[in-house]
């Protein structure tokens, strides 16, 4: 590849790098083309699953500002690029190498932290976001409803005492 070629393909993938809400490095050896373009069908229209040079992405890393990610640039290696819910990103990897050997995950880098294969695959044991917004909206209904019931409990149970010492002045009247 020649230097103006080079420094293209830099410029792109620091474009990716920049641009990206998380980075996740695969080793992609020994699946063919119909799996990949099933993996990158699976992956969705926010992400970008692209085979590059080591030392082209390393570069582009650094120059886009993400360090870490030397060691996960080694061998054959296909860098996924995620704009939006990384989790989900990380979730369709982690199935699809269940079912498919040769994709090894080998690390990643979300908001500021560098993970290794184990720290993605704790993102992608992460429960999706919607869920975890729907149990703090049922936690914030429950809490509410607990106050509401404490603060309808105070009035009612004044009214009930006053009633019951009405109710005895007029037994002993």
């Amino acid at each position: 590849m020649k230097r103006p070629e080079k420094a293209e393909v830099i410029a792109e993938l620091t474009d990716k790098f920049r641009d990206a809400d998380a980075v996740y490095l695969t080793e992609y050896r020994g699946l063919s083309v119909p799996q990949i373009s099933d993996l990158r069908e699976k992956l969705g229209i926010d992400t970008t699953y692209t085979v590059a040079k080591n030392t082209l992405a390393r570069i582009a890393a650094k120059e886009a500002g993400v360090e870490g990610l030397d060691e996960y640039l080694a061998g054959p290696t296909a860098i996924t690029f995620v704009k939006g819910d990384y989790v989900q990103a990380a979730k369709v990897l982690r199935d699809f190498a269940k079912t498919n050997k040769q994709l090894v995950v080998k690390g990643g880098f979300a908001d500021g932290t560098v993970y290794d294969a184990e720290g993605v695959q704790k993102l992608a044991d992460l429960e999706s976001r919607e869920t975890l917004l729907s149990k703090m909206a049922g936690a914030l209904k429950g809490t509410m409803a607990k106050a509401a019931y404490v603060l309808v409990a105070l009035p009612t149970k004044a009214v009930r005492t006053v009633d019951a010492l009405r109710e005895k002045q007029e037994k002993a009247a």
